[in-house]
C-alpha cells in the first residue's frame, strides 16, 4: 500500500508550496503508480510516494508494530514523548 502526496506551488507560504492532495492506493506496483501519477500532474505540482505503513519498535515492551508513516511523534509508541505524557 502506498500514499501519494501532491504538492502545489504556492508562493504565499514559507516553503513555496502546499499539500493539495493525499491519497492512499492499495497496490504493490510502485512503478505503475508512479507512471499514472506523472500523467495526471498539472504544471507547478510535484509528488511524493511513501509506503503507507512502516514497522517501528515500541520503547516499552520492545515489540515491533506497524503504524502510518505520518503518525505524529507524540502519538507514536516508538517515541519517548508518547510515554512521557
Amino acid at each position: 500500500m502506498y500514499t501519494v502526496e501532491i504538492y502545489k506551488e504556492d508562493r504565499r507560504t514559507k516553503a513555496g508550496e502546499k499539500l493539495s492532495q493525499k491519497n492512499d492506493y492499495d497496490t504493490d506496483n510502485r512503478s505503475t503508480l508512479e507512471k499514472s501519477i506523472k500523467d495526471q500532474l498539472q504544471p507547478g505540482e510535484r509528488y511524493e510516494i511513501h509506503e503507507t505503513y512502516v514497522t517501528r519498535t515500541s520503547r516499552v515492551g520492545n515489540h515491533d508494530y506497524q503504524e502510518r508513516y505520518d503518525t505524529p511523534r507524540a502519538c507514536s509508541p516508538s517515541s519517548d514523548l508518547f510515554w512521557s505524557m
